[in-house]
């Protein structure tokens, strides 16, 4: 996803801000009470995502490694690396420029997987990629760009079969790229069928679009004069119908992604400001581009109307920016999704700390860590989803392992969709304790009817807690894979402590606890 952004130098910090945060953070890192809300890493939910970005190979697969068998093992390790540090679900671009990282019958395959557009690879990668997740408990959210289709402008270097070749009247060219045509009925249509072809046909977690909608603009005016007269709908204003034609692809995918995966979260990540208070009283109190003019990305509609699941806009700035402040617009998107059924999720730039173009606090290795610790004072916030995994990798002066030792102590579940709160959860797995009385094994509950168990939640307690055990956040040891074995056997336990476990399915519902053991002196 390219990001544009105004010049990122960060004035001083402000004195009051930064003593606040202080006080934050030291909160943050000495823990709170077990039972208190989502939010910034104090309760026990909390989605902590990493994009995995195939466009011009930034994340996976290497330019320089495109087979197959390295291909995999380039992805089975970014997984662990990732999981190790503490993330929880993966965002994994499947279909970066109109075309496809699985086999799809409407759509090329990625030229970013064999180094040439419409060359099968010999194997299905996102088969491969949602298994793997799913083996070590990560969540997987396929990402979609729903209206790019390259990033050079001539549409004869598109393979012959490709759509925008066949329907050259659907497509426009600007600022050097090709795109398909937001105001075209037939293109959303087919964006639409494209991207439900993966929804329909693999187990994923999550639909996730970017911030591509209408082009990040240019000097020039994006080229739609024919669609406007040929399907404006009576709109007199343009703007308005090009925000309408926005807003029937965001909530037309919304209903075809609940009616075929009800359990799946959709969402978008759109550029962190929507409107400036100074064009709009309702706008942040920022002076940065405006998404619902530039991009006609109307964001705030999308969370008031629940067209979306979770909005994860990108707050790629530091705090006390003068632009576009991270400490402003982290409580703006806090008020908007407050009260709602949309999840935020904020959208952390993991490639500018240490930047050598990126001075000022982007030096700072405690400057991300500082924006989760404002979070944790934010109640509606529930989560970060970090761009990109090579730079959650590379992390030049430490912030990602810094911020993960300092607000990611304990494992913690996905959010649960408010939509699916009171829906069937699974039973309780069976704890025991293990014949060299060292440590424990899990089993999933032999009754049938539930979802079956995807994590496994490991609870200690100090002292017998009772018949019921409470799973707080305080108490959760460990979160485990449960379907890579029919058992599962704890790691890291400690003698003449007590454990309970509860069953967790891939959509954050959690059963009740396990009956507690006591695990004996060896």
């Amino acid at each position: 996803m390219r990001r544009v952004v105004p010049p990122d130098t960060c004035r001083p910090r402000r004195r009051a801000v930064v003593a606040a945060l202080g006080a934050v953070m030291t909160a943050a890192v000495t823990g709170s009470p077990a039972g208190t809300a989502v939010g910034g890493g104090t309760g026990k939910r909390q989605l902590r995502g990493v994009w995995i970005t195939s466009l011009d190979n930034i994340d996976w697969p290497q330019r320089d490694r495109l087979g197959p068998e390295q291909s995999r093992a380039d992805f089975t390790a970014l997984l662990d690396e990732v999981r190790a540090i503490g993330f929880n679900a993966v965002f994994v671009q499947v279909r970066p420029t109109a075309d496809a990282l699985w086999p799809s019958p409407f759509e090329p395959w990625s030229e970013w997987l064999t180094g040439t557009q419409g060359r099968d690879p010999g194997w299905d990668p996102l088969a491969f990629m949602v298994r793997t997740a799913h083996e070590r408990g990560l969540a997987f959210h396929a990402w979609f760009n729903p209206f790019r289709v390259a990033i050079q402008p001539d549409p004869a270097e598109l393979v012959p079969s490709h759509p925008a070749r066949r329907n050259p009247q659907w497509t426009v060219v600007y600022r050097g790229e090709i795109y398909y045509n937001p105001g075209v009925p037939a293109v959303r249509d087919f964006v639409q069928q494209a991207i439900m072809d993966a929804v329909l046909r693999y187990d994923i977690d999550g639909v996730h679009i970017d911030d591509y909608f209408y082009p990040y603009p240019d000097q020039t005016e994006f080229p739609d004069d024919a669609a406007f007269a040929a399907y404006g709908r009576g709109f007199a204003d343009r703007a308005a119908w090009r925000r309408d034609n926005v807003n029937r692809t965001v909530r037309g995918l919304r209903d075809l992604v609940r009616a075929a995966r009800p359990e799946a979260a959709y969402g978008i990540s759109p550029f962190g400001v929507w409107r400036n208070h100074n064009t709009d009283p309702g706008g942040s109190a920022t002076i940065a581009l405006q998404s619902y003019d530039a991009q006609y990305s109307d964001s705030r509609a999308w969370v008031r109307n629940g067209w979306v699941d979770y909005i994860a806009p990108q707050l790629y700035w530091v705090i006390g920016f003068t632009i576009a402040d991270y400490a402003v617009l982290a409580p703006w998107w806090a008020e908007q999704t407050a009260g709602t059924d949309t999840q935020l999720w904020i959208g952390q730039s993991a490639s500018r700390p240490g930047a050598p173009d990126r001075p000022g606090a982007w030096q700072d290795p405690s400057e991300l860590s500082r924006h989760l610790a404002l979070n944790a004072t934010l109640p509606s916030i529930s989560g970060d989803i970090f761009f990109s995994a090579r730079s959650v990798q590379v992390d030049r002066i430490g912030a990602i392992r810094k911020l993960a030792a300092e607000h990611w102590q304990r494992p913690a579940l996905i959010p649960l969709l408010p939509r699916l709160a009171h829906t069937t959860a699974p039973r309780p797995p069976v704890l025991s304790v293990r014949v060299d009385r060292r440590s424990l094994t899990i089993t999933p509950s032999p009754l049938a009817g539930h979802p079956p168990p995807f994590q496994y939640a490991l609870y200690r307690y100090d002292a017998d807690p009772g018949p019921m055990p409470p799973p707080d956040a305080a108490r959760l040891a460990a979160l485990l894979p449960a379907l890579t074995a029919d058992r599962v056997h704890p790691p890291d336990t400690v003698p003449r402590s007590w454990y309970a476990a509860t069953a967790v399915d891939r959509a954050g519902r959690e059963s009740p606890t396990s009956a507690p053991v006591r695990l004996p002196t060896p």
